[in-house]
């Protein structure tokens, strides 16, 4: 069975939790807002993302990395063998603007991923305006996918873009495969 690992980052109070709560179909920590100490990890298997074209089931780690800057000492260890990063941010607040770049660049860039293995989600809080248009995005962030969510308006949509972010991410980690078979092979 393949296992993948997704860390879920950004500001502290964007709802990587709650993001990573729902999409895990997981109850644990619902109700008031608790922040996240360094990290939790969430395991979810989907029976919709199989592992690879031989039908094999795939086991998803899912972890919801604290927003806090102080448990930056241990962001290199959360990063080891990480297949993908979900950035979780609030467009209603500026400085959660700015600071994704910052979440970007550790998580991403210093990983060298490419931008198909990073997701953008603009995490709508219950009853804000939810300005799905007009996100002014730093250039280096223009490039990767982004979905909004509302989970009281369009739970399922967030769902449906989530299951293709993780197929593609199964893609990619298949072709890597595959090509390393391949060098081994000739």
């Amino acid at each position: 069975m393949l296992k993948v690992k997704i860390l879920f980052v950004g500001p502290g109070e964007s709802g990587k939790s709650v993001l990573a709560n729902f999409l895990s179909e997981s109850t644990e920590g619902i109700g008031s807002y608790v922040p996240t100490q360094g990290v939790r990890i969430l395991e979810y298997e989907n029976p919709d993302v199989n592992g690879n074209s031989k039908g094999a089931g795939c086991r998803f780690e899912f972890w919801d990395c604290g927003g806090d800057q102080k448990f930056e000492t241990c962001w290199p260890a959360l990063m080891q063998d990480s297949h993908g990063v979900v950035i979780v941010f609030n467009p209603d607040l500026p400085s959660h603007l700015k600071e994704i770049e910052m979440w970007h660049s550790c998580f991403v860039q210093q990983q060298q991923l490419l931008d198909s293995q990073c997701l953008l989600i603009a995490h709508h809080k219950p009853g804000s305006a939810g300005d799905t248009e007009n996100l002014s995005l730093a250039s280096s962030l223009n490039k990767l996918k982004l979905i909004h969510s509302s989970l009281e308006e369009d739970p399922e949509d967030v769902r449906i873009e989530f299951v293709k972010y993780l197929k593609s991410l199964i893609n990619l980690l298949d072709e890597n495969r595959d090509r390393e078979e391949m060098s081994i092979i000739t």
